[in-house]
């Protein structure tokens, strides 16, 4: 089982997500997608960035994390969240969910029990979104 946030960080999570979102670049998909990355103490944010050809683009949640290592903070992932506002509110859970190319990068840089939130469906253990990881 993972640990559960607590409430006022899952807030500033997605609080953050939700910002981030709101700067994709996805004029093909018009799909936004926005994440956020606790590592080190800190938060970092991401967003989709779409381009003509489609290989690529690069999700919100790889640009959080790439975000971080960037700014020198190269610490495991504590949590993180991720929301796609476009999604409609009654599709199914999996047009939320981070990609399979996502949660590789997550399971390189996070320990199996990080705690994922998914914004409109709920909190998750990387291990349940990945279970048996590539690693070298």
């Amino acid at each position: 089982m993972f640990p559960s946030l607590d409430l006022p960080l899952r807030e500033r999570l997605l609080a953050t997500a939700r910002e981030a979102a709101m700067k994709a670049y996805c004029p093909y998909s018009r799909f936004r997608v926005g994440a956020a990355v606790m590592v080190g103490g800190e938060l970092y944010s991401g967003c989709n960035v779409e381009n003509a050809s489609y290989g690529l683009t690069i999700c919100a949640e790889r640009v959080a994390i790439f975000h971080a290592l960037a700014r020198g903070n190269g610490l495991k992932i504590q949590a993180l969240a991720v929301t796609c506002p476009d999604a409609p509110a009654d599709s199914p859970a999996p047009y939320r969910m981070p990609c399979g190319a996502c949660r590789q990068v997550i399971a390189e840089m996070a320990d199996p029990d990080l705690v994922v939130i998914v914004d409109g469906v709920g909190e998750f253990g990387l291990n349940d979104l990945l279970p048996l990881a590539f690693r070298l």
